[in-house]
């Protein structure tokens, strides 16, 4: 094997290694894993309905809306927050349209930031969620 050809495999062994490494960098990550987050606020007015938000695993998302349990994807480094294809439960209530507004809030939130027992999502044009954790 030439030099050129072990450096390169060198160093594509050791990009290997750093890709595993490299972990979690979700909001999961930094504080908002174990626990289940209940929407207290949204856009500055008290949450109408009830819904909660988890990150049961590493990239995943769950929780319970007004009539629907549902889940996503969410696999963008900390600060940023991207809820993704989020499929939900077909259960008919009388809170349909509460349902609606906050799956399509939550889609919308671009930030996340964790502070102990508060989590905050927002957006660059001034839209928020904030969630309590149970317990």
């Amino acid at each position: 094997m030439t030099r050129v050809c072990r450096l390169g495999l060198a160093c594509l062994v050791a990009l290997l290694a750093l890709s595993a490494c490299r972990g979690d960098e979700t909001v999961t990550a930094y504080g908002a894993a174990d626990k289940i987050w209940r929407l207290v606020e949204i856009d500055g007015a008290s949450a109408p309905f009830d819904a909660t938000l988890r990150f049961p695993e590493t990239g995943q998302i769950a929780g319970d809306a007004p009539c629907n349990s549902y889940s996503g994807a969410m696999t963008v480094p900390y600060p940023w927050f991207d809820a993704q294809e989020i499929v939900a439960t077909q259960l008919a209530c009388p809170d349909i349209d509460a349902e609606t507004a906050y799956l399509a809030a939550l889609t919308e939130m671009t930030l996340s930031e964790v502070l102990g027992d508060t989590l905050i999502l927002s957006t660059a044009e001034g839209r928020k969620m904030v969630f309590k954790a149970d317990g």
